[in-house]
């Protein structure tokens, strides 16, 4: 499996790509950042980073992308970029077909970590670590994408094993949760 990880922001929007499977080896076959400058207007962002984007979905061809969930800040002008970043990523690889799946910071460090409130330097090392690397890769958005690549490949297995679940009784045509029987209202006179 080939995931192409983006951590998103508009200023630094790291991108990464990790190939194997779960239980294996995984290998980084690219890792990286795309820039805008901050001063630029934001319309012009959005287009680098996609122009960015499109750059490494064509040279890897990822089978999916794994992008940050958005999560909420106190920096609302820091969310939105950062949303704004996210969709341009989902846009570029909906566009061409390729599967996205969103996964929380706190998923991320804890598949790569064993912990959801790992900081950035223990989720660079255990990217070192995993992908066989000399050194954590920096900006640590680039080790973040990293780490998004790794989580999906782990999670995958897993995820569709679910979704089979889930398709397979719907098709069937149970219900996932077991309805409990209605009680009956009685009316209480006034």
């Amino acid at each position: 499996m080939r995931v192409l990880g983006v951590d998103p922001g508009l200023t630094r929007c790291g991108v990464g790509v990790v190939e194997g499977v779960a239980g294996r080896p995984l290998t980084m076959l690219g890792v990286g950042v795309v820039r805008t400058p901050p001063d630029a207007e934001l319309g012009h962002r959005l287009v680098a980073i996609e122009r960015g984007i499109e750059e490494w979905l064509d040279a890897h061809r990822p089978e999916f992308v794994a992008v940050e969930r958005v999560f909420s800040q106190h920096n609302v002008r820091t969310v939105m970029g950062t949303a704004q970043a996210s969709a341009v990523a989902m846009l570029c690889a909906s566009r061409r077909g390729i599967p996205v799946a969103l996964h929380t910071p706190s998923e991320v460090k804890a598949a790569v970590t064993g912990s959801g409130r790992a900081e950035k330097a223990q989720v660079g090392a255990m990217v070192t670590r995993l992908l066989r690397l000399d050194a954590p890769p920096k900006p640590a958005d680039a080790a973040d994408a990293l780490a998004l690549a790794i989580c999906h490949i782990w999670r995958a297995p897993a995820v569709n094993r679910l979704q089979q679940v889930h398709a397979a009784a719907a098709a069937a045509g149970t219900r996932r949760v077991p309805r409990t029987p209605a009680v009956p209202v009685r009316k209480v006179p006034r």
